[in-house]
């Protein structure tokens, strides 16, 4: 799963990177957390959304929670309602530096991060819908995990090669579906001595 990611390029970089028009203003962190904006690509733009679909929460007497952003979609439940509208009709490029996932003993957890050696940003597969609560917003789509990353964790992004990218945002869903494969790859790995917890990182919600 991914719950906190990174983007260290500006937008004009990301753009020629996939060769549309740059966005002016576009308001991020290099450091993405559940929740809060990130850069995509839709429809031949890039776009700044909430990573996040938001999920209702009830209580245990009905009432209304605040709402928790589900950050990842896992492959085998891209027919199931929550999703199956958006992967039909509204797939996303995320560009990605690296991602982060926990590694250690609980309460000690630190982060270690994973990318392609080149260091350069590549692309994963997304999802996105309008919103009432948080305006556009997106999900990355997740396989299962390498061999390199299985002791870590069961799941990963679905990082697509660049000359995939056109069929995921354009091809038909029986073809984009044939590109939710598990990276093969040899990945690069930076262990850091820093603490997980952090924004937005406790009590996520990531998959439906």
């Amino acid at each position: 799963m991914c719950n906190l990611y990174r983007l260290n390029k500006p937008a004009a970089d990301i753009a020629h990177l996939f060769g549309v028009e740059a966005t002016q203003g576009a308001n991020y962190s290099e450091e993405v957390y559940p929740g809060y904006p990130g850069l995509v690509m839709a429809g031949r733009r890039l776009k700044v959304m909430n990573w996040g679909f938001p999920l209702v929460m009830t209580g245990r007497n009905g009432q209304k929670l605040k709402h928790k952003p589900v950050t990842n979609a896992r492959d085998d439940k891209l027919s199931t309602a929550f999703w199956r509208a958006s992967f039909e009709s509204r797939r996303c490029l995320i560009p990605v530096s690296a991602w982060a996932e926990p590694e250690g003993e609980a309460g000690q957890m630190t982060r270690t991060w994973y990318s392609i050696p080149s260091g350069e940003p590549f692309a994963v597969a997304g999802l996105w819908r309008a919103t009432e609560e948080w305006g556009d917003a997106y999900s990355m789509v997740m396989v299962e995990s390498s061999p390199q990353i299985c002791e870590v964790h069961d799941r990963m992004p679905v990082i697509l090669r660049q000359d995939h990218w056109k069929t995921w945002i354009e091809g038909s869903p029986r073809e984009a579906f044939g590109l939710c494969r598990t990276w093969e790859d040899e990945l690069a790995v930076e262990q850091t001595a820093t603490r997980w917890a952090g924004r937005g990182l406790m009590g996520m919600l990531p998959f439906e």
